[in-house]
């Protein structure tokens, strides 16, 4: 049911969130009705689910402290996948040219019959999160049995991101048997280490796809991410929300060196007592939020507040006197930090301490105490923006605790006779982000067809009731594997085709499961 009315027609809501047309496909319509018809059976649908079961019974962990390939035998696993996937897939493995990246990196490209057209790029991961022994019992299911119990499948991987990857092989397979020819070309590149560095998959990946498609060689770049689509604001209207951009990341280590000696003759302050003080200090000073009108917070707000039945009136109002008054944009920050509380990791950069370390013995004096400050940092700063802000927090108290002091390759306090040991900032595990480029959306840009295909799909559905669907660009807060992959197109889209409800107990968790209907005939 393309074209189906929205709630808002004004010209408020068409400058503030315009909306493609949905696109429903004419020259391959019967296709599009015999697929229809194939992902319907019920022989289909089981074979689908046992397809996906398989793969999720292949427990490819990825680690943070794995060595490269060919060093570490807990890759060894991906191996055992990629043998499944080619005996499950035979005929997507044998007509595709297949290409294996870095051993375990896996590309397969679609010659479509147009030359000139920018090919399309389609991604996923093959590894998920490691599960922690200590939860086994806490599973109501084994963690990698993938078992299908009518409704849903279980075990790690369900939902991020073996789902993505079964469904992309899926597609194409149908698309193979049904004896489809691409008029563009179509390549997909599975990594397998994004839960952890990224750097063996992805990071081989990257280099591979430009240097045989070219600097800006795809026309689209689809990844996993974005939010599940529903009727989050009530009535009869569903939202899509893809991301067009990521935050930016980076990881701080705050080490304090200190002589060491017997506890019971300690100093005022020990190393651990000094990093205390420091975490608190940074604690007490979170980042600020702000909502400026270049922001995918903003967008995404206005979209809700056009089209949304069930937005908050005084939101609403906000929102439209926003477009003007910096005032109402203010105004609109603190209603919207008060009403949706996920808005304050969208509207600043995050902090979060998530590990530390000190001391060896209750009766010595630790000599290194450290901790380690996760970053996610908002669109609108910088790594050095947030380098420079920590070391402005943290030189104060190193000057107060007698400390000299280094951050981030540079010294800051220069040493003096008598310190009392010293205070290094500096990038933990070597790696650091600044915030992505934001997907152009203008009306020639690619973007649009992403759109019109997803509004069509998803108006086209039996499940969706005959309601309206909203698309609303919004900001990615963690990061994909896309992160490795700027240079090969300016049109970057994370979505995950997955509707409300669908996923059991969300990710990384116990209990991870997903519905299969949504899961795997996307």
């Amino acid at each position: 049911m393309p074209g189906l009315s929205l709630p808002e027609s004004d010209e408020y809501a068409s400058s503030v969130c315009p909306q493609a047309k949905p696109l429903a496909p004419s020259r391959h319509r019967v296709l599009d009705e015999e697929l229809a018809w194939l992902f319907a059976a019920k022989a289909y649908k089981l074979e689908a689910y046992k397809a996906f079961g398989g793969a999720i019974q292949i427990p490819t962990e990825s680690y943070d402290d794995m060595r490269p390939v060919g060093e570490d035998s807990r890759w060894d696993i991906f191996g055992e996948l990629h043998q499944y996937l080619e005996e499950t897939f035979p005929r997507v493995f044998g007509r595709l040219n297949v290409t294996k990246v870095n051993t375990y990196g896996i590309v397969l490209h679609w010659q479509g019959s147009n030359e000139t057209a920018l090919p399309v790029l389609m991604t996923a991961h093959q590894d998920v999160v490691p599960v922690d022994p200590a939860t086994f019992e806490d599973w109501s299911n084994p963690p990698y049995s993938g078992i299908y119990d009518g409704t849903w499948i279980w075990g790690r991987g369900s939902c991020d991101d073996k789902s993505d990857l079964v469904a992309s092989l899926q597609a194409i397979d149908a698309l193979l048997e049904k004896g489809f020819e691409p008029h563009r070309t179509f390549v997909w590149a599975f990594g397998f280490d994004e839960e952890s560095s990224g750097t063996q998959g992805a990071g081989h990946l990257a280099p591979y796809l430009e240097n045989r498609y070219g600097r800006n060689g795809f026309a689209l770049l689809l990844d996993e991410g974005g939010e599940t689509y529903g009727d989050v604001y009530g009535g009869d209207v569903l939202f899509a929300f893809p991301a067009l951009s990521e935050k930016g990341y980076l990881d701080v280590q705050i080490e304090v060196t200190a002589p060491g000696g017997h506890s019971s003759v300690p100093p005022r302050h020990t190393a651990i007592g000094m990093l205390a003080a420091m975490i608190v200090e940074l604690e007490e000073h979170p980042y600020e939020p702000a909502l400026t009108r270049q922001s995918s917070a903003y967008n995404s707000t206005q979209c809700a507040a056009a089209y949304a039945p069930e937005y908050p009136t005084r939101l609403r109002e906000l929102a439209r006197a926003a477009v003007h008054s910096d005032a109402a944009l203010a105004e609109l920050k603190d209603a919207l930090l008060s009403t949706f509380p996920e808005y304050d990791a969208l509207l600043r950069t995050t902090q979060a301490v998530d590990l530390i370390e000190g001391g060896v013995k209750v009766n010595a004096l630790p000599e290194r105490a450290a901790a380690v400050v996760n970053h996610r940092i908002v669109e609108d700063s910088s790594v050095l923006e947030v380098q420079t802000r920590i070391t402005g927090l943290l030189r104060p108290l190193a000057a107060r605790f007698n400390l000299t002091m280094s951050a981030f390759g540079r010294s800051v306090l220069a040493e003096e006779t008598g310190a009392a040991g010293h205070l290094d900032v500096s990038v933990a595990f070597g790696y650091k982000l600044d915030p992505s480029p934001v997907t152009p959306t203008g009306p020639e840009d690619s973007y649009q067809i992403f759109v019109g295909t997803l509004k069509g799909a998803i108006e086209d559905s039996e499940r969706n009731g005959g309601r309206a669907v909203v698309v609303v660009p919004q900001i990615e807060k963690g990061n994909t594997d896309t992160s490795r992959y700027w240079n090969l197109t300016r049109s970057i889209v994370r979505y995950s085709h997955v509707r409300e409800g669908d996923r059991y107990n969300g990710f990384h968790t116990v209990n991870e499961g997903a519905q299969l209907l949504q899961a795997l005939l996307k």
